[in-house]
């Protein structure tokens, strides 16, 4: 039985050592922040969706395809708030004491630091990919007068999304390392 498998035996400790572990609470009204701007999310979700629906007979197929994708991002960000919010909270806070529930999510399991941050950077590219996906959709205006879109813009979003992949490489590569690192001590 491995120290952390041991159930929670009270010691006496010492005033500083309790405060700066208790500090971890003050974490909670940030992720109840979090759950109020999922909320909103909600909200533009649904506006987006009603603004979809009522509008679709008026619209080509550019312009249903790009609400979509707008749609899709919002999910996408929901999603990323969910793994903040819970990933956050029963890493660094409290444990969630989920084990056997029906919906416990199945990474929830054997989530750390570490898996948090891969998944993060996962979410984050993807949200990005959608970004430029909808701008490369809708550059075949690029240049004319009025478009919100410039080459010059066209080509910083497309360097943002790679530099996006190359940190999330390069976090799961040293998580990587950090763990084989880990498994020859053991």
């Amino acid at each position: 039985m491995s120290k952390h498998d041991q159930p929670y035996k009270y010691e006496p400790m010492a005033f500083l050592p309790r405060l700066i572990f208790a500090s971890r609470w003050l974490q909670l009204p940030l992720y109840l922040g979090l759950i109020i701007a999922q909320a909103v999310y909600v909200f533009l979700f649904m506006k987006e969706l009603w603004h979809l629906i009522t509008h679709a007979t008026e619209w080509g197929e550019l312009e249903i395809m790009l609400m979509v994708l707008g749609l899709i991002d919002v999910v996408m960000i929901s999603n990323l708030l969910v793994m903040v919010i819970v990933g956050g909270y029963e890493t660094f806070v409290s444990r969630l004491r989920l084990e056997g529930h029906p919906d416990q999510p199945e990474w929830l399991s054997h989530v750390n630091a570490s898996v948090l941050k891969v998944k993060l950077a996962m979410a984050i590219i993807g949200i990005s990919s959608i970004h430029l996906l909808k701008t490369f959709i809708a550059i075949g205006n690029l240049g004319a007068e009025g478009s919100p879109y410039t080459a010059q813009g066209v080509l910083w979003q497309t360097i943002i999304h790679c530099v996006f992949i190359l940190s999330a490489l390069g976090i799961a590569w040293t998580d990587k390392l950090m763990m084989s690192a880990s498994s020859k001590h053991h």
